[in-house]
């Protein structure tokens, strides 16, 4: 009995010899240190953030107050995409006082030919708006003349004549502005974000200066005459255009040979008329 009491005392010294708790420089007794993984250099995290460049304060996006649009300038736009639904739209347009709708786009009453009511916008930026110059149809071409004066049956004119008219005189006007620009990249530095056409007007009978000297020397005077009113960012620059006679390109329709100068209104235009003529004398 004695002997069979005393032999589970080995086993149980050995279990208690495994449960002894490990040594305090085991691993098991580190704590776990959190270990930060940074993203590679190339994530987005890692890049700078655009720098956003907003225009001069002089652009025509930073205007709060809008020009009113010129009339004939009202829906331009819809007669460029068009013009058919246009057309259709300004019927409803009715003035009260005489129950009749917009005469602009309307045939005349004794209009020998359809003419096209569409119209093209022009590379003229318009002041105090992110929109461009919109050029008049054939239409309403024939019905200016018509209200200067004009008489169509002393000419012999066709539909496709007044196409050419119209083309030729989309021409003028945007050789007449890429004279401008040439006189205004003097002043890019103050007017970075370049001129706008503010208003202009026709002056056929009112010959310039100039255009009498060149009369007195034996030249031809101009059959047409233009004051564009620019906005230099701020500041008002009338130019005076002369148009001369000249002949008909046939690929782009090209046909003035215009004269292009800022008006003798300031002393910056007489600096630049002055600067202009010695760089002609000296090249």
């Amino acid at each position: 009995m004695g002997a069979s009491g005393s032999t589970p005392a080995a086993p149980t010294v050995q279990a208690e010899a495994m449960m002894t708790a490990p040594p305090q420089g085991c691993p098991m007794h580190k704590e776990a240190q959190s270990v930060k993984v940074s993203p590679p250099s190339e994530c987005p995290m890692h890049k700078a953030q655009p720098t956003t460049v907003s225009p001069p304060s002089e652009c025509p996006m930073h205007h709060t107050q809008p020009a009113k649009d010129p009339a004939h300038q009202d829906r331009a736009y819809e007669f460029v995409e068009c013009p058919m639904r246009a057309a259709a739209g300004m019927k409803s347009d009715i003035d009260p006082s005489n129950m009749m709708p917009p005469p602009n786009q309307q045939p005349a009453p004794d209009q020998p030919f359809k003419l096209s009511i569409k119209r093209e916008e022009s590379r003229i930026p318009r002041h105090n708006t992110e929109q461009n110059w919109v050029y008049p149809s054939e239409q309403m071409f024939w019905n200016a003349m018509l209200r200067k004066g004009w008489r169509w049956r002393d000419d012999d004119l066709s539909p496709n004549d007044m196409t050419n008219i119209i083309k030729i005189h989309n021409r003028n006007n945007e050789q007449a502005w890429e004279e401008i620009l040439k006189w205004e990249a003097m002043h890019a530095k103050e007017c970075p974000c370049g001129p706008t056409l503010k208003r202009f007007g026709g002056k056929a009978k009112e010959y310039s200066p100039r255009a009498r000297l060149r009369h007195w020397m034996g030249y031809e005077l101009p059959f047409d005459r233009h004051d564009w009113i620019i906005d230099r960012c701020g500041k008002e620059v009338r130019y005076v255009i002369d148009y001369y006679d000249g002949e008909v390109n046939k690929e782009n329709y090209q046909f003035s040979i215009l004269d292009v100068r800022p008006a003798f209104d300031s002393l910056d235009a007489v600096w630049d008329r002055m600067k202009v003529a010695w760089w002609r004398w000296t090249s």
